[in-house]
């Protein structure tokens, strides 16, 4: 059960600065209802309209250790950071967004098509030298990690580099240039992490509430809400029909005509809709409504 938590207190939820989990993460903040006070980009804490709860904004590959620590409660970041830099923290939701694979890539002119292919002492750069080097260690081979904090791509046209791993999200970057991706190492994605260190059950509380709300969200995407009038005749068939969460709500209209008719409301999925529709019409169905949702709390 959830206690609502003292307001004197102050915690921090660590969302990225920079980068490709920018945008969808501001975007789930908002769909959550926690608005943050100020869009300066020179402010790296953030108030909120959640009493308690505070924003900080930090690069993406520094937000695991800091959630590690205990500093900032809660962090949403990619699962290629939370593994480079072996964190150890609760990873607590999938978010859906930001998905890319980390991979080993070689020059496109290049024979090699497997790792094990990779000679013993090649150079490969990467910014995630711990995923990197287990890797290798893993296949058995011996090779120079270079370390680089941007533009890996570029390595091997500079000669800097013999192959490079790094995030690949639809391919485009490795072949403009002129790399082919060999294998894949991890695959990545946006999750919600939760530091071990959370300091007392006024933490939890916010925490809790925050999960709450974003797996919320989550569920309610790709779902819409039907409303519709049917016949009394056709009840029982189109009870069969429609799908819902534990089943579907029956409430019996007053109805002017003195037909007997009745309302039925439920969740349905975005892709079922336009058959579900032709199919409700033809079994009599009336003013039906398809609506939004925002959130599917269980």
């Amino acid at each position: 059960m959830f206690t609502k938590a003292s307001e004197e207190k102050n915690y921090l939820l660590a969302i990225p600065s920079k980068g490709r989990l920018v945008e969808p993460t501001l975007q789930l903040l908002s769909s959550v209802g926690l608005k943050l006070y100020s869009m300066d980009e020179r402010a790296l804490i953030v108030q909120t309209n959640w009493p308690m709860l505070n924003v900080v904004r930090l690069r993406p590959e520094d937000i695991p250790s800091i959630v590690e620590t205990g500093a900032a409660i809660m962090g949403i970041t990619g699962y290629d950071y939370i593994v480079e830099a072996g964190a150890d923290v609760e990873v607590v939701l999938d978010l859906g967004f930001g998905k890319g694979k980390i991979v080993l890539a070689v020059p496109e002119k290049s024979k090699i098509t497997s790792p094990e292919e990779i000679p013993d002492g090649a150079r490969v750069a990467t910014k995630y030298v711990n995923i990197a080097r287990k890797f290798f260690e893993t296949i058995g081979k011996q090779v120079k990690i270079v370390k680089v904090s941007g533009s890996v791509e570029v390595m091997p046209q500079l000669g800097a580099a013999d192959a490079i791993v790094d995030v690949m999200s639809t391919g485009t970057t490795l072949r403009v240039h002129a790399l082919r991706p060999v294998c894949t190492i991890l695959e990545s994605g946006a999750k919600l992490i939760v530091t071990r260190q959370l300091p007392d059950g006024d933490a939890r509380y916010v925490v809790d509430k925050f999960v709450t709300l974003v797996r919320a969200v989550l569920e309610s995407q790709g779902k819409k809400l039907i409303l519709m009038n049917v016949p009394d005749e056709t009840l029982s068939d189109v009870l069969k029909l429609v799908p819902a969460m534990e089943g579907p709500m029956v409430a019996k209209i007053a109805s002017k005509s003195g037909r007997t008719m009745w309302e039925v409301l439920t969740v349905v999925s975005e892709d079922e809709i336009p058959d579900l529709v032709m199919r409700l019409k033809n079994l009599g169905v009336k003013d039906i409504l398809v609506l939004s949702i925002e959130k599917v709390i269980p």
